[in-house]
């Protein structure tokens, strides 16, 4: 059986949430010993130990709330800053000394754990609005700005911003990543079914066109449709109609990319896949040789050249019959675009074009000429009677971005 690739779900934030998840822990442990160690100092060690004491549940019982960011909701942080704040307007009630005397609030930097979880969660703006709270809290519960408070306020401050801007280019770091993983799988797993298509549906579609011809009758009528379906599969599977484009976002788990289909009309800033303009118009008598990779033109250029493609091919069914074979050639430069249209019929009498014109015809004039005129390129015409056509389109690369 082929092995498949597939884009697994990431989430470059996890490993931050379980960071979290501990030091929230451990900075409880570390409230409850400051206290334990210091409660002489406080007037009221009832309130410190009520509230300690509704922090510790709190903290545990809130432990998958800060898993992921999905657990993390908004009404969660609201919740768990209340806390920390109220904490921090209690310290003066149970330490009446707090005012003039330097020290630790109740939660002391549990606060912290509160503000990070915003930060985690909604970036670098949510951080700014936690820890200013947070900061209007501290000078209120000192009740004047005094150097070591302003310190420890900045401190949290700008820490806080700092990991959610982090977060954020993680964040983006990780969806272009997942961009680019799953074009790669999506490659490799076209890639396989060409492979498996060429071993097995081409293969019979050729021997069914080889040998229906050779028996003639109904069965050259089969033949010829098995080699239409061959020449429009070939295509398909060579060509890739369907781009990926858009990437969708989970913030509860990472970033996952899916494929859609986009318009078949693109933005006149989006460069257009010249490629994908000529593909139709292969066929069991039109046969289309590409470069492996994008030929990017700007949208207008890129429907000119393939109108003109267009013309010149109306041009072999009508003068060289409908029996007669056509070649397209596609060739990216990097100043200009080149398509070349070739048939094997029975070419173009000299003196031919100007007696059409003359005639009022002015299809090869207006229709493939003009075209490329107007986007300040050039239309060659060569033909041998005897030994076919053959119709060169230049589109040069400074000027392709113009159109009619």
């Amino acid at each position: 059986m082929a092995k498949r690739e597939r884009v697994v779900r990431m989430s470059v934030e996890q490993p931050l949430w379980r960071a979290l998840t501990g030091y929230r822990v451990l900075t409880m442990v570390y409230a409850v010993l400051l206290f334990a160690f210091g409660r002489d100092r406080y007037e009221r060690p009832w309130i410190a130990v009520v509230f300690l004491a509704v922090m510790c549940v709190w903290t545990l019982a809130t432990l998958p709330k800060v898993a992921n960011a999905a657990s993390c909701t908004k009404r969660f942080l609201g919740a768990d800053l209340t806390v920390a704040l109220v904490g921090i307007l209690l310290t003066p009630l149970a330490d009446a000394h707090a005012q003039t005397i330097e020290g630790p609030t109740l939660p002391s930097i549990w606060t912290a754990g509160s503000v990070l979880a915003y930060a985690i969660k909604g970036g670098w703006r949510w951080a700014g609005v936690a820890s200013s709270l947070v900061a209007v809290a501290n000078i209120v519960e000192r009740g004047h700005p005094s150097r070591d408070t302003l310190h420890n306020v900045l401190l949290v401050w700008v820490a806080s911003i700092a990991i959610g801007y982090v977060v954020e280019v993680a964040r983006a770091s990780e969806r272009t990543l997942a961009r680019a993983l799953e074009i790669e799988a999506a490659t490799r797993e076209r890639e396989r079914l060409a492979r498996d298509i060429h071993d097995s549906v081409l293969q019979v579609l050729a021997m069914v066109q080889r040998r229906g011809t050779a028996m003639g009758g109904e069965a050259a009528e089969i033949a010829r449709m098995a080699g239409e379906q061959e020449v429009a599969l070939r295509t398909l599977v060579a060509g890739g109609l369907a781009r990926p484009s858009l990437v969708s976002e989970d913030e509860s788990e990472g970033a996952v990319v899916r494929v859609v289909d986009v318009d078949d009309e693109p933005d006149d800033d989006t460069p257009v896949d010249l490629r994908l303009l000529l593909a139709p118009r292969a066929g069991a008598k039109v046969t289309l040789s590409e470069p492996g990779a994008p030929v990017l033109l700007a949208p207008p250029a890129a429907r000119e050249v393939a109108a003109a493609v267009g013309a010149a091919l109306d041009n072999v069914r009508v003068h060289a019959g409908e029996d007669a074979n056509a070649w397209i050639l596609v060739e990216d430069w990097p100043d200009e675009v080149i398509v070349t249209v070739r048939d094997d019929g029975p070419g173009i009498p000299e003196g031919r074009l100007a007696e059409a014109w003359g005639e009022g015809r002015m299809g090869v004039a207006l229709s493939i000429r003009g075209r490329l005129r107007d986007l300040g390129g050039s239309a060659e015409l060569i033909s041998v009677p005897g030994q076919g056509t053959e119709v060169e389109l230049k589109v040069p690369r400074g000027k392709a971005g113009q159109g009619r």
